[in-house]
């Protein structure tokens, strides 16, 4: 939706075809070449661009403020029509693009395809059932009919006089006249048409190796891994200040991750090595304790940025309503939980800070929960995660305490909660009584379309 930028792509285009004119065999669909052609000059501008962009602005804003479509079944179709095409077969494709983006009648798309009008008619009506079924699974629910409609409607728009002229200009002499902004588009475009020739030799050649029955290899999936320059283990706060503005989520790149995060007081956030789970919980500010989850996260583990100047947590909330398919909300209620009451005044273990101390402090260990002036929500806290179960501070204490712990526990992971309830009693004076109460809790669902 840049006419700008689109009539740099299809200058590309024609560079890229004045260059490559000689060597295209005579059996290829000149429309066929151009529409991967272009998909491939359009990736490459949209990449480029995405490194470029110093400033990025709300996306959220973006769609808000973007004018509403005159018809809305396009409206959901456009975004998803070109890689929807590019998942069909070359003949069914080219039949797709002759009928709809050329306006050919069946006859006409026979001939182009060496075959008779029945045989063609029934390829279009296959090629539009297997797109009605990828936009179905992108959630848009259409038919065969309404497709082609929208396509033959809206997809193809006259070129400008101007833009001819100067494409003409450009592919006469193969780019040298083309202006600097369109050459890096052309270079990126032949990257990515080398790339897939190159895909597609390797597992040509390891079908055959496996059709041989002589070797056992393992294929795998060739794909690009794009790594980010703010993925970094350990983590460093100064990246937030390094790199565009921007919100991304993707597959961690470290094999054995251990989730680590890092916010600004501006919001900015980044984070390493996080379950789906995990990170629904932290941009809607929730705990493993107090979220429903009502719906299937995926595995795995991921790397995240978000470093907007601001409305960054928000950014990620929407990120990560596209990449998972869930929302977040809190609501009240009711749920068992562990209240945190004062049985006995005066312990040895929790004293008021001495007004003179300034720094503050705390370490947890194998059986020890020690903390230096920290209000009781630390200790609150430390408890909530250590016996898994939502705990409510009812001892009305207020002010900053030292509080020293200690109890019979090898290690985190064999924990030993009844010691440490004894341990509270004991040395605190406080005790832990079960209750059912209303808390708030994150309820976490999947999106509704």
């Amino acid at each position: 939706r840049d006419t700008h930028i689109a009539e740099e792509v299809t200058q590309a285009v024609f560079i890229i075809l004045a260059q490559k004119a000689a060597r295209i065999s005579d059996n290829a669909h000149l429309t066929g070449w151009l529409f991967q052609t272009t998909r491939f000059a359009a990736i490459a501008e949209i990449r480029a661009s995405a490194r470029r962009q110093q400033q990025t602005e709300d996306f959220q804003m973006q769609a808000e403020l973007q004018q509403p479509a005159s018809d809305p079944v396009w409206e959901q179709m456009a975004p998803l029509l070109d890689e929807a095409l590019s998942t069909l077969g070359e003949k069914d494709r080219q039949a797709v693009l002759l009928r709809f983006f050329e306006n050919k009648s069946l006859a006409e798309v026979g001939t182009y395809l060496k075959t008779n009008q029945n045989t063609a008619g029934r390829r279009v009506t296959r090629a539009l059932e297997k797109l009605r079924q990828s936009f179905l699974k992108r959630g848009v629910a259409t038919t065969t009919i309404v497709i082609g409609t929208a396509i033959s409607a809206h997809s193809v728009h006259a070129a400008p006089i101007t833009l001819t002229t100067s494409i003409s200009a450009a592919a006469m002499t193969q780019g040298t006249a083309a202006l600097g902004s369109t050459l890096p588009i052309v270079k990126g475009a032949l990257k990515l048409m080398a790339w897939t020739k190159i895909k597609l030799a390797v597992v040509v050649g390891a079908g055959l190796l496996l059709a041989t029955g002589t070797t056992i290899v393992t294929v795998k999936q060739i794909q690009e891994h794009r790594t980010y320059p703010w993925q970094t283990n350990p983590l460093r706060i100064d990246v937030l200040d390094q790199v565009p503005p921007q919100v991304r989520i993707v597959p961690t790149k470290f094999p054995k991750p251990g989730s680590e995060g890092l916010t600004k007081a501006d919001g900015r956030t980044l984070g390493i090595g996080y379950s789906a789970e995990q990170l629904i919980e932290f941009v809607y500010y929730g705990n493993p304790f107090r979220t429903i989850i009502s719906t299937k996260l995926p595995e795995g583990r991921y790397d995240f940025i978000s470093n907007f100047p601001s409305g960054s947590k928000e950014a990620l909330q929407l990120a990560a309503k596209k990449k998972f398919g869930v929302v977040g909300r809190h609501e009240m209620r009711e749920t068992d939980v562990l209240l945190l009451n004062v049985k006995r005044s005066g312990a040895q273990g929790l004293k008021l800070t001495d007004a003179s101390t300034e720094k503050s402090s705390a370490r947890t260990g194998a059986g020890i929960y020690l903390s230096r002036n920290r209000p009781i929500s630390w200790l609150e806290g430390f408890l909530e995660n250590y016996l898994e179960v939502p705990v409510i501070d009812r001892t009305g204490l207020i002010g900053n305490f030292d509080i020293e712990i200690k109890w019979d526990a090898p290690d985190w992971k064999h924990r030993n909660p009844d010691a440490l309830k004894r341990a509270l009693l004991d040395q605190l004076g406080l005790e832990l009584v079960p209750s059912r109460e209303p808390i708030d809790m994150l309820i976490v669902e999947r999106v509704k379309n």
